[in-house]
């Protein structure tokens, strides 16, 4: 190849780039709260995610779960599957469109947010702990980046 004579790259600082920030940050604050309850009820976190979501619905599609834990199609229907294998929801299909699958917790599914759901909120008064008095700026913050998108 002929040498090509290269333009200086414009001053980028990536660790202060806030987007790479928070989801360094969340994945971070994910995987802390992940280890408890994978130890604790062998789930994993996209499986979090949609029983959780599910429970706090109170039922939920997986197309809804996808669009609001913005996780991939595939990755929510492979983790209701799982969740569905241990009987902690079942899946209906949607009578006029087979597409659709609805979730929603079985008892055991039930009995075990009884349990994860007080998990996870000491974990949010440890990250509130964590913040102290930052985490009104970064509530603040995050409902204004969140505004329009989390429904």
């Amino acid at each position: 190849m002929p040498d090509v004579e290269r333009t200086s790259l414009p001053d980028f600082d990536l660790m202060h780039f806030t987007p790479y920030r928070l989801a360094v940050a969340a994945q971070s604050l994910s995987e802390e709260l992940a280890h408890q309850y994978k130890e604790r009820f062998g789930i994993s976190i996209p499986e979090w995610r949609v029983i959780v979501h599910v429970a706090h619905a109170g039922g939920a599609s997986v197309r809804d779960i996808e669009a609001r834990v913005g996780m991939e199609k595939s990755k929510v229907s492979r983790a209701a599957t799982r969740l569905e294998q241990r009987g902690l929801v079942t899946k209906e299909m949607n009578a006029k469109d087979r597409r659709l699958i609805h979730l929603t917790l079985t008892d055991e599914g039930h009995a075990m947010m009884v349990e994860l759901l007080p998990m996870a909120q000491a974990f949010q008064k440890e990250v509130e702990a964590r913040l102290a008095e930052n985490l009104g700026g970064l509530e603040a913050g995050l409902d204004r980046i969140l505004q329009g998108v989390v429904k």
